[in-house]
């Protein structure tokens, strides 16, 4: 049987240097690729979509008695009513970003056009090049402290391009109350592990974006016959006779993880997005950017278009040790 899909080179060492170097050959163009995508969504990103201070008009609203604002006597003058102007709030607003290093990240069938690395590493450049145009306050757990700038995506481009080795599971401790941080990662950990590592977000009031990356061979389990299945974590081998008796089992199994995650997302007023690498990166981020503007908790996965939406097929893929692996005939 051919070959599938196979963890990228050099990343199968599981040498840290390597893996930083790959990373830091696949920055620059993956900055042009998210600038590419940002280019087609920016027309439908509006920073704060609500009014306060600021200098933009946001709209006009009819006067009330005790209102503040002042009254707009040019547009009052075209009928029977008093209105007000209202500006659009541009406070600024620190986001966090984070993209998953793990080298389950790296794998890539050949049913996808990028490794889930380089999809995670563009969305996350794509947020930063549209939060630092919206003028909010970027930053990197466990890279960066909040900065503010225009050019902030190839801040942080340079700071992973010179970054030796980056934390499986940075630190958020740090992050406090009122931030939104966006977290880009195929978690394939257990669920427990994941809701665990995220929970310090939870009990600091931070709201959180979660994006997952899936290859559609994860998802399909497309695998029959002898298949050789190694996970890129510990280098566990798993050789099944016939890979295809395992489908149905593994599809429940991943489905299952997903949905709990979701669910505990919607349970804590947080988005949850599917992001295939088959398909396109502006998916998540249009999704991402209804969720980031909506008021209030999020609505969850059954919502449509909104935050806590699962997009795509929720199907199941190969896992050793609780990880997405390198697959081989």
């Amino acid at each position: 049987m051919a070959r599938i899909g196979e963890v990228q080179a050099p990343a199968a060492t599981r040498d840290a240097l390597a893996r930083g170097r790959l990373r830091a050959s696949l920055v620059p163009d993956l900055l042009v690729q998210a600038r590419r995508i940002v280019n087609t969504v920016i027309a439908g990103w509006h920073g704060r979509r609500k009014r306060g201070i600021g200098e933009n008009f946001w709209q006009f609203r009819p006067y009330v008695e005790g209102d503040s604002s002042r009254i707009d006597w040019r547009r009052s003058a075209r009928d029977d009513h008093t209105y007000v102007r209202d500006r659009e709030w541009e406070a600024a607003h620190t986001v966090w970003l984070w993209a998953d290093p793990s080298p389950s990240m790296l794998y890539k069938s050949t049913g996808a056009s990028v490794s889930k690395q380089s999809r995670a590493l563009v969305l996350a450049l794509a947020m930063a090049e549209l939060l630092s145009r919206s003028g909010e306050r970027i930053a990197w757990p466990g890279l960066t402290d909040p900065f503010t700038a225009r050019n902030g995506a190839e801040r942080i481009a340079a700071q992973l391009m010179h970054a030796s080795d980056l934390p499986a599971k940075p630190d958020l401790s740090d992050i406090r109350r009122f931030c939104d941080i966006v977290v880009v990662s195929d978690f394939l950990d257990p669920v427990e592990e994941t809701m665990a590592w995220l929970d310090v977000l939870a009990r600091h009031g931070v709201r959180a974006h979660l994006i997952e990356v899936a290859d559609p061979a994860e998802e399909t389990f497309p695998y029959a016959g002898r298949t050789e299945f190694t996970d890129p974590e510990t280098g566990d081998k798993l050789t099944a006779g016939r890979a295809e008796i395992l489908g149905d089992e593994y599809r429940l199994l991943y489905t299952a993880r997903r949905h709990e995650l979701a669910a505990w997302c919607k349970r804590l007023g947080w988005s949850f997005t599917v992001n295939h690498t088959d398909r396109l990166a502006s998916d998540a981020l249009v999704r991402l950017h209804m969720a980031m503007t909506a008021d209030g908790p999020q609505s969850g996965p059954a919502a449509s278009g909104r935050a806590g939406m699962i997009a795509g097929g929720d199907q199941p893929r190969p896992t050793v040790g609780g990880r997405a692996g390198k697959i081989s005939a």
